[in-house]
């Protein structure tokens, strides 16, 4: 069984097309065919049933391909290693974020990071929080910020960054923009534009509500920040969002304002609990801890 072989066969169960598949691969049809014709003949089962052009495959054949892109990450994973460990300042860094993260918290410990290591390359993949958790967990990336920090995942470990309140954003209109501060409790009439459940800012602010007796009423949902703002300055109604995503400038029309009684986050970094980093991802790791623990001083 040749590597080669391995990647065409996973690439070809990607697409369920070995002629798309021979694309991606910059390969010609006849020789993803010959090799994955070599690779059943070796192993003795059909891995795939053609359909025509397409192709689907067996139950083996889904067993197969599980193991085999397992194996693809242990070998890849081995592969850095060793060009990290001869030169840990040109290697790549896979890294996980919220989009609550991305306007100013991400560019700023990107763009420091850069200044001292400008040779590090990044994959930067904006996700969900639960997603960031699991692709944590199974090595997709290799570290994340985060806010919560989860609890009672065993697979990831993490330290806590900081700690950032939620403020609210009121139309400059509406009638409570004139407000000093915002009463959690003179809310529950008002008309929300927030995540959509599932999302671990709608439980922190689902969960204050609650607290106080009511359920906010939604009139909006989305999963993306700058969605959300763009609303408000609309008029459309209020959210309550993280304090860092307001940290360069209001969205037109708007008004910033803290709540009472506070609702927080803590923000911090998960890097996975079952696996080594790899020497660049500790220097980055290691760089972000230090970044935060400086800021931290220099605030207090």
């Amino acid at each position: 069984m040749e590597l080669r072989q391995i990647k065409y066969f996973i690439e070809v169960a990607k697409r369920e097309h070995v002629t798309d598949a021979a694309l991606a691969l910059h390969v010609a049809q006849s020789a993803v065919s010959r090799q994955i014709f070599n690779l059943e003949s070796e192993l003795g089962v059909s891995l795939f049933i053609r359909e025509g052009r397409n192709v689907k495959l067996t139950p083996i054949g889904k067993l197969f391909l599980e193991q085999m892109e397992e194996a693809i990450k242990v070998i890849d994973n081995a592969k850095r290693q060793v060009k990290e460990y001869l030169d840990p300042e040109h290697g790549r860094i896979r890294f996980g974020f919220p989009s609550s993260l991305a306007l100013y918290t991400l560019p700023s410990i990107i763009s420091a990071f850069r200044g001292r290591y400008p040779h590090v390359k990044f994959e930067l993949k904006q996700s969900a929080y639960h997603d960031l958790i699991s692709g944590v967990a199974e090595g997709e990336i290799d570290m994340a910020l985060i806010g919560p920090l989860p609890k009672k995942e065993k697979k990831v470990k993490g330290d806590i960054l900081f700690t950032e309140k939620m403020v609210a954003l009121v139309p400059a209109a509406h009638p409570l923009a004139d407000k000093s501060l915002l009463n959690l409790n003179h809310l529950k009439d008002e008309s929300f534009i927030l995540f959509p459940k599932g999302y671990v800012l709608r439980e922190l602010f689902d969960d204050a509500c609650s607290q106080h007796g009511f359920q906010p009423k939604v009139s909006f949902e989305g999963d993306d920040i700058d969605t959300i703002k763009g609303l408000v300055s609309a008029g459309l109604g209020l959210t309550l969002i993280p304090e860092s995503t307001l940290v360069d400038s209001l969205p037109r029309s708007t008004v910033r304002l803290p709540v009472m009684p506070q609702i927080t986050r803590a923000v911090g970094i998960i890097i996975p609990s079952e696996r080594q980093l790899l020497p660049t991802e500790k220097i980055f790791y290691q760089f972000i801890r230090d970044f935060f623990a400086v800021l931290d001083q220099f605030q207090n």
